[in-house]
């Protein structure tokens, strides 16, 4: 069994500009004493900020990746990246400790026309060993099918990481669906949202780290927060001990008729 340190960074970043929410990673990266730092969806460009086209053809893994070997952590940021068609692609990078490119996960679930602009994935969440840890990724909208966080559980992944940009109406999503999730598959899960406005969007915060068994382990307000909370694996087979969901189920019975 496996113990580390997740740290998510629940922030409003700098919308459009690269520079400063690239500083801020590197502040948090610095201070976050964790083996993880998770951001927001979009974070490196922001998310509601127009056409994403130009700054995609960045490289931004890259000032990723330099953040990431020059403080030792590894990071799962949300940047854009280029797409086919001309589109561009909604991404969580998950780079480790010495920079290298573990997984790159482009949002496979589109959400209303902010969405619609980018190209979707068409893989599951993406799926890292960490230290020891199993790693899942998906990115918002991704976490309100069941069937994504499922999938991840039922491939072996013990924790969920969630880069997302949820807002108003949609708070209860914050408030109970991940609860759900996390306690259905018996996970860990990190939710971590953006905080504060970007055009007409306006984000809820309340970003949430929850065990297994469905404890909060950390949970935000609606300001900006470095969040952090210890992961230990042991807690996933502790959780299932008394019961477990996926050793529960009965697959031939849920086929569509």
């Amino acid at each position: 069994m496996t113990t580390l340190c997740l740290a998510a960074l629940q922030s409003a970043g700098t919308p459009r500009d690269v520079e400063a929410n690239l500083a801020e990673l590197d502040r948090a990266a610095a201070e976050a004493a964790a083996d993880v730092l998770v951001t927001p969806e979009l974070f490196v460009t922001g998310y509601d900020v127009g056409d994403l086209t130009g700054l995609a053809a960045l490289d931004l893994t890259t000032r990723v990746s330099e953040i990431a070997a020059r403080h030792g952590i590894a990071i799962v940021a949300g940047l854009p990246s280029p797409g086919p068609d001309g589109k561009v692609r909604n991404d969580a990078v998950f780079v480790d400790d010495t920079g290298q490119l573990l997984a790159r996960y482009p949002k496979a679930h589109l959400y209303g026309d902010l969405d619609r602009r980018f190209h979707p994935g068409d893989q599951p969440p993406a799926q890292v060993t960490y230290r020891g840890v199993r790693f899942a990724v998906m990115i918002c909208f991704d976490v309100e099918f069941p069937e994504t966080v499922r999938t991840a559980a039922l491939e072996g992944a013990e924790v969920v990481l969630v880069p997302t940009a949820n807002m108003e109406p949609y708070a209860g999503v914050n408030e109970h669906l991940v609860w759900t999730r996390a306690w259905e598959n018996q996970v860990f899960l990190a939710y971590v949202n953006r905080i504060g406005a970007e055009d007409a969007t306006r984000y809820v915060g309340r970003s949430r780290v929850l065990g297994p068994d469905g404890r909060d382990l950390a949970q935000a307000g609606t300001g900006a927060e470095l969040l952090r909370a210890t992961i230990d694996t042991a807690e996933v087979a502790r959780a299932r001990s008394d019961f477990s969901y996926l050793a529960s189920r009965r697959p031939p019975l849920y086929r569509l008729r």
